[in-house]
């Protein structure tokens, strides 16, 4: 039952975030129309011109993200138990088989991208491989596959999407201030909303990021519970996960960029808690251990 609950409940919480984040992206589009004194205009331009950058990425991402950390396609001749496990949990979720790629990394660690479960990747290092014994591999993928199967990669992506828009928009606002004239008047309601909107052209970019970090945090949960949904061994996942945490490794291509992407942060000890893509390895082991 609390494994079906923990889904539900991870779901409305990241639906919560990503409200707020969408909150932040037009409170920002109000700051620009305002303080460049283009009325709606100046937050229609600012707006498409952020999401048409962003878009482009989102339908690109996947061969972007593998490429960056230097995955190549899984030799089914080599890797043959890793490119069945894949195929076998795909089979048992209901969805396509992804692409198997293989990471040349000491570090054990692995993640999932594609914008949907027809055009989606699961990537694993050969530290992982190496270390992993099948329940826990098969731990790992089905967390993988269930980012993919609950269309958390595109999840993920358009909070990417959204954190981006925030501060292109945010530097829009900032050069057509300087170089195009923004309002000049500074007297009583006007110079409140004047500081209102700079203070959220300033704040903005960085308050979109930490609320894209807590809906990646929420949805490594939301992962753990659905790979406990998908092969009914919580005992898998949560040893792989120990042996993920104590490796303190990082993964060599791993960047700011891509770490949300992994099933624990491929960038260990670089950033406080408040600003990790992942929950405490610690927390995800004790939820699994409710669960089983």
């Amino acid at each position: 039952m609390e494994l079906y609950e923990s889904v539900n409940r991870n779901k409305r919480n990241s639906l919560l975030l990503m409200l707020l984040m969408l909150a932040v992206v037009f409170a920002t589009a109000w700051a620009i129309s305002y303080l460049v004194n283009m009325g709606a205009f100046g937050a229609i331009l600012a707006l498409v011109i952020a999401f048409a950058y962003a878009i482009g990425g989102y339908y690109y991402s996947d061969k972007i993200v593998l490429s960056m950390s230097g995955a190549k396609p899984a030799d089914r001749r080599v890797h043959a138990h890793y490119v069945n496990t894949v195929e076998g949990l795909a089979i048992a979720a209901g969805i396509p088989s992804p692409a198997a790629y293989v990471i040349e990394d000491d570090a054990p660690n692995a993640f999932a991208t594609g914008r949907d479960p027809q055009h989606a990747a699961v990537a694993v290092t050969t530290g992982l491989l190496k270390t992993m014994d099948r329940y826990e591999l098969e731990g790992v993928l089905a967390h993988e596959l269930s980012h993919v199967k609950n269309y958390d990669v595109r999840f993920a992506t358009i909070a990417v999407v959204l954190v981006g828009a925030v501060a292109i928009m945010g530097d829009i606002a900032i050069r057509m201030m300087f170089f195009g004239g923004g309002r000049r008047d500074g007297k009583g309601g006007n110079a409140i909303l004047m500081v209102v909107g700079i203070a959220l052209i300033i704040l903005a970019p960085i308050f979109a990021q930490l609320v894209h970090l807590a809906i990646s945090r929420k949805r490594e949960f939301l992962a753990d519970a659905s790979a406990v949904q998908l092969t009914r061994n919580p005992l898998g996942l949560s040893s792989a996960l120990e042996k993920i945490g104590k490796s303190k490794m990082r993964v060599k291509n791993a960047t700011d960029a891509t770490a949300s992407l992994y099933i624990a942060n491929p960038i260990p000890n670089k950033l406080m808690s408040l600003f990790s893509t992942h929950p405490p390895i610690e927390e995800r082991i004790a939820a699994l251990k409710r669960i089983g």
